[in-house]
């Protein structure tokens, strides 16, 4: 069985989607199409733009989703996933490649998304910190027994957790977890505390406008990053789509999830190879490898 997975932000780079647009005339569409749903040039920042430019929220997101979903869209009739998950914003793409959600639909939502987002980052100075080499439940404990907002965020892979939260709460848990035993505690360069409490404000903002798109029966499930599970129901998707904004990512749950429920390989579409190196982490000899048009 087939498990197609899509990245999410952080996997962007100088000329991402060029040589789709160059070689295909079905990407060289969309792209355009996506200029005008954003009413701004989003095709030069990603072909010409600076590391600089790309790292801006607003203009990640939507980068990564259309060099994901351009790329599924590009594979035709060989794309024929019996599974689909993706990280964090990557689970937009996901939805569109199971015909979930339109490309459209799916582009407004993401950039509605990472302009709340980016809003939320500037109420209250707030951070994101990777943790290695402990295991899950004491980071949980640590974050737990901390007085301010710090919280897992990423399940990334085993003896990979990133926390998110208040500036002094994730600085204060980084010590703690030092002292634990952690071979790294490392804060990252974000804009904020992604899938925290401190994200309520653009969960808000983005219920409404998820509640107001149309949800089609998928061509095959989709592992949620708030459940780790196989969803179908557009109503169910709807809602943990919504709960994501604030939620952890369980991509460690997820990534075990669809080993068990039958996938004997992973592509991944999109930028990088990220989501295939967490794979290995949990088996090194999976089947593994990038989409290729």
């Amino acid at each position: 069985m087939k498990a197609y997975v899509f990245p999410g932000q952080g996997a962007q780079f100088s000329g991402m989607g060029k040589d789709l647009y160059d070689n295909s005339p079905l990407a060289k569409e969309l792209f355009e199409k996506a200029n005008e749903v954003l009413g701004f040039d989003i095709m030069k920042i990603m072909f010409e733009g600076t590391d600089e430019e790309l790292k801006q929220t607003k203009v990640t997101q939507p980068a990564i989703f259309l060099h994901s979903t351009i790329m599924a869209a590009c594979l035709g009739d060989t794309f024929q996933p019996d599974m689909v998950a993706g990280h964090s914003l990557g689970e937009f793409s996901a939805l569109v490649a199971n015909k979930t959600l339109k490309f459209e639909d799916a582009l407004k939502l993401v950039y509605q998304r990472a302009l709340a987002m980016q809003k939320a980052c500037e109420i209250e100075p707030s951070t994101m910190a990777a943790i290695l080499g402990l295991e899950d439940a004491i980071v949980e404990q640590i974050c737990a027994e901390i007085d301010g907002v710090v919280v897992a965020a990423n399940y990334n892979c085993p003896g990979q957790l990133v926390i998110s939260g208040a500036v002094p709460a994730v600085e204060e848990a980084c010590a703690k977890l030092t002292e634990a035993g952690a071979k790294r505690a490392m804060i990252l360069q974000v804009g904020g505390a992604f899938h925290s409490p401190l994200m309520e404000p653009a969960r808000e903002e983005l219920a409404a406008a998820i509640e107001a798109t149309e949800f089609a029966q998928p061509i095959c499930p989709v592992y949620q990053n708030v459940t780790a599970s196989a969803i179908s129901d557009p109503a169910e998707i709807k809602k943990n789509l919504v709960s994501q904004l604030t939620a952890p990512v369980r991509w460690t749950q997820t990534m075990n999830q669809m080993i068990s429920d039958g996938a004997t390989e992973v592509i991944e579409v999109g930028p990088g190879k990220v989501l295939q190196g967490l794979f290995k982490k949990v088996d090194r000899s999976f089947p593994c490898s990038s989409a290729e048009i």
